[in-house]
């Protein structure tokens, strides 16, 4: 039997009976996944745009534009709803392919399955005949190819298969589809893609678009070229098809933006939960990773894509937001200059142990580097009062506008103030002028302090406190305002 037999046999005889149950269950949650990231995708400036170009050239009624409702022909809703799945960049994944089947596989899915309405074990049986033949393809493809191509070159011909099993084809039109798919499907030079983030990103639309006309016109007789298994480096991949699952294996994203940055980012949102500081304490972050996630843009974002296609300001957006949703990689949060600030102290390496890791693991070890003193008032023996300085806070509307310093002039020189980050009195003590006392002996100190362990100086010190009364008490700045103190040089 021929490798190609293997793949019409599987597309054509595997029902959901066959299914082993984790299969079953992975099939509904890649479902709920892809759904959950295609609604949340048409949202985006490239969603609508491909909503209102398949509307206005893919003119037709016979299949739904997710998020609106509206109608458009089978390959204009399925081009439509394949760059909403994919826009946001939180579907599924595929280490060994780097790449996305799923969002390949449901834009056409559903659209075939408006042409010929399936039972619900059929719809899913057809999902996971889907992911199988495009990783398949996909490894077959990567294996032949000396460029890396985006998802839509070989999630084509997933698409196909999906949507060959839904519309009924015969073995011989399947074959056919699986031929024009591959020949039709986007050749997508990922890495200009990422290089340059544009909306295109991994051509999915295109790939479950090209899929599903290719399926459509095989039903009228076109016909295609032998398709990609018979060039398979390892037989095995299409033989172990209906024993292996590789569904299995597949990786869910937790943020919305490219699988290279996302261990990074989950490094620094731990670091963060257990060393409990704030964004504006942070004076570096260092990351060591391998070469496809150094290689991400650390420039500041223009659009979606190039915050997706970004390691340094992900890194910083959930720092600063505690999560990396659809809100973060859109506008207003795009130009928001806290996280365009701390994005600009993010430096990367490239890690030579981890880059032999890649693609099956993908590691990332982050430094968060503070700049912070504190200090311990004693008197006899007595602890009196805790103060600390951290590095400054990224925006104090009264300090900048005393400085009077433009915003370019204020990122580049934050380094040199410092923030009252913590001021303790300690609540027995009740010494007259006490808090005045410490603060201005510190405030002695400080630079010279920072100097020899920072290796620069301070010459602003800002506090957020307020001291007054004979008895030293501390009252929030929230209340009675902020008053920004120079230190001596």
């Amino acid at each position: 039997m021929s490798l190609n037999d293997h793949v019409l046999d599987f597309i054509l005889h595997t029902t959901w009976a066959d299914l082993p149950a984790a299969v079953q269950h992975q099939a509904r949650r890649c479902l709920l996944d892809l759904t959950a990231a295609t609604l949340a995708g048409t949202q985006t400036p490239v969603a609508r745009i491909m909503a209102e170009f398949a509307l206005a050239q893919c003119k037709g009624e016979e299949a739904t534009i997710l998020g609106s409702g509206r109608r458009a022909s089978l390959i204009g809703a399925a081009l439509a709803n394949g760059f909403a799945a994919n826009a946001l960049d939180i579907d599924d994944g595929y280490r060994p392919v780097k790449g996305h089947p799923g969002v390949c596989v449901l834009p056409a899915l559903l659209a075939a399955s408006e042409a010929h309405p399936p039972s619900g074990p059929a719809f899913l049986t057809a999902l996971v005949i889907g992911y199988e033949i495009g990783q398949r393809a996909g490894l077959i493809r990567h294996a032949g190819a000396a460029v890396y191509h985006a998802s839509g070159s070989w999630g084509a011909l997933a698409a196909a298969a999906a949507a060959g099993r839904i519309l009924g084809l015969d073995r011989q039109s399947l074959y056919e589809a699986l031929g024009t798919a591959e020949y039709h499907a986007p050749i997508a030079p990922m890495m200009k893609g990422i290089a340059r983030p544009d909306m295109g990103k991994d051509a999915t639309g295109w790939g479950g678009m090209a899929g599903l006309a290719a399926a459509l016109l095989a039903a009228q007789g076109f016909t295609g070229v032998d398709p990609l298994f018979a060039d398979a480096a390892d037989p095995g991949w299409v033989t172990e098809l209906g024993q292996r699952w590789r569904i299995l294996d597949l990786y869910f994203k937790p943020y919305a933006c490219c699988r290279w940055a996302q261990p990074a980012i989950a490094a620094v949102l731990r670091i963060a939960k257990q060393a409990h500081f704030t964004p504006a304490e942070i004076a570096g972050i260092h990351v060591r990773t391998f070469a496809a996630a150094a290689s991400l843009s650390r420039d500041h974002p223009r659009h979606t894509e190039d915050a997706q296609y970004n390691l340094a300001f992900p890194i910083a957006a959930a720092l600063i937001d505690g999560e990396l949703g659809p809100r973060q990689v859109s506008p207003p949060r795009l130009c928001d200059p806290d996280l365009l600030a701390l994005a600009d102290r993010v430096q990367v390496e490239v890690a030579p142990d981890y880059e032999t890791l890649f693609p099956a693991q993908a590691w990332a070890e982050v430094t968060v580097q503070t700049e912070s003193i504190r200090y311990l008032a004693i008197h006899q023996g007595q602890w009196l009062a805790l103060i600390g300085w951290s590095a400054a806070a990224l925006k104090c509307k009264v300090r900048d506008r005393w400085i009077g310093w433009p915003c370019f002039l204020q990122y580049q020189r934050l380094s040199f103030v410092a923030n009252n980050s913590r001021f303790l009195i300690f609540p027995h003590v009740r010494i007259p002028n006490l808090a005045s006392y410490v603060l201005a002996r510190n405030l002695k100190r400080l630079s010279q302090d920072w100097q020899t362990i920072y290796n620069h100086p301070i010459y602003l010190a800002e506090t957020f406190y307020r001291v007054y009364d004979a008895v030293c008490q501390n009252h929030d700045a929230s209340r009675h305002g902020r008053s920004p103190v120079a230190s001596p040089p």
